[in-house]
């Protein structure tokens, strides 16, 4: 068979995607391609499932506006397929007055993203919604709420086969070959036929696209360590609390996080991977890190963060640390009220100059779409992008 259109990826981004063209456009032959034995196996199958509002990015980019359309996208799709979900909320809390500036930023970003709700509460009206916090002002979020995105990956990948696509398990891309006006993909001991393809590749985007594509963005992996609170530790936390971010650094700081499960992640901190899926310390593919110590734009993100980054590692080995950082947020935790969790790896592409990539980037190229940088909110945001997707590839193979 030649597919109108291969997917590789199976995470909740290459799934979206598939379902929006089936959608769209009912009887595409549509293929995608997994490298593992099941879907939402890496970034997806690692996230701690939140639903975000949309407070934190810049208005009019495309994670602003893709999470915004995501947001009631996702939504609507959990209640016409019965996916449970929690709207619970969340707060934003600065424990000290350096920090208030940029509480203001983050409240003013959120209002021009058309967040309603959204409520600034002193230090005493924090201590009524959270009453173990130790904050001097706080945001009030209610619109941001948790999913298991796994149940809504299997849901998309359940929907994409009754509308006739298929998905290829165990088949890992090693290369492209064009072969008139359709593109050859090759596996290990395969080859698989189609007229156009999209790559979806999360943690190895750069790579499938550099098969086809000169690149000046190498993804970064960096490791995101948790830990659980203690069931006889849950009372102390009612909501989503989190602390006020730093702007020059893309990552969230460490928070704690309700659960679907009903657990409590604590966490989490961002340490380099020494491999692009390395869950665990011990996981080294000396020839991915060296990919990325050698990357020009690497280099200079750890002359410029060195000391942000040493903090992170210090935390990632030290239990005392980890408690500590948390305890900025709710002092009365401690370190036997941790308990340690699995780890997540966060794909962060970084291009040449040192820039760390804060929106999503796509690429089109004739026949192919690469989706380069699909950070978070990608999961909450999955059928808009999708949708973009689907449209990029409809004009394209019009």
């Amino acid at each position: 068979m030649v597919y109108d259109v291969v997917i590789i990826g199976g995470g909740i981004v290459g799934l979206a995607t598939a379902y929006q063209i089936l959608q769209d456009k009912p009887g595409t032959k549509l293929l995608i391609l997994e490298k593992e034995d099941k879907v939402a196996a890496h970034q997806t199958g690692h996230n701690s499932g939140v639903i975000h509002s949309g407070l934190y990015y810049k208005p009019g980019s495309l994670k602003a506006i893709n999470c915004e359309t995501g947001y009631d996208l996702l939504l609507a799709f959990a209640d016409k397929h019965n996916i449970p979900y929690d709207l619970c909320g969340k707060v934003v809390v600065a424990t000290q007055e350096s920090e208030l500036p940029q509480l203001d930023k983050v409240y003013k970003r959120g209002v021009e993203n058309g967040l309603e709700g959204l409520k600034m509460v002193d230090a005493d009206e924090l201590k009524e919604i959270e009453p173990h916090v130790a904050g001097i002002k706080g945001i009030i979020v209610p619109q941001t709420g948790i999913i298991d995105y796994k149940l809504v990956s299997q849901k998309y990948l359940e929907l994409v086969e009754e509308g006739g696509g298929e998905i290829r398990f165990n088949y890992k891309v090693k290369g492209f070959a064009k072969s008139g006006d359709k593109w050859v993909v090759r596996g290990k001991n395969q080859l698989v036929e189609s007229t156009s393809f999209i790559n979806c590749a999360g943690l190895y985007s750069d790579k499938v696209a550099s098969l086809t594509e000169s690149m000046d963005t190498k993804i970064i992996p960096f490791r995101g360590e948790y830990y659980m609170l203690k069931d006889s530790s849950k009372h102390l936390v009612k909501h989503l609390i989190y602390p006020v971010p730093d702007p020059n650094f893309p990552f969230l700081g460490v928070h704690f996080t309700r659960m679907m499960n009903g657990h409590i992640e604590a966490g989490p901190n961002a340490v380099l991977a020494f491999r692009r899926e390395g869950y665990k310390k011990r996981d080294i593919h000396f020839g991915e890190l060296l990919e990325s110590l050698l990357w020009p734009g690497f280099q200079k993100v750890a002359k410029k963060y060195w000391r942000t980054g040493l903090g992170e590692m210090y935390r990632s080995f030290s239990k005392k640390a980890f408690t500590k950082a948390l305890q900025k947020l709710i002092p009365e935790i401690k370190a036997s009220d941790l308990v340690a969790a699995e780890a997540g790896v966060r794909a962060q592409a970084c291009d040449r100059t040192g820039g760390l990539l804060d929106d999503f980037k796509i690429i089109e190229k004739e026949g192919a779409i690469h989706v380069v940088n699909a950070p978070s909110p990608a999961a909450t945001s999955s059928l808009a992008i999708g949708k973009t997707v689907a449209d990029l590839w409809s004009k394209n193979t019009q």
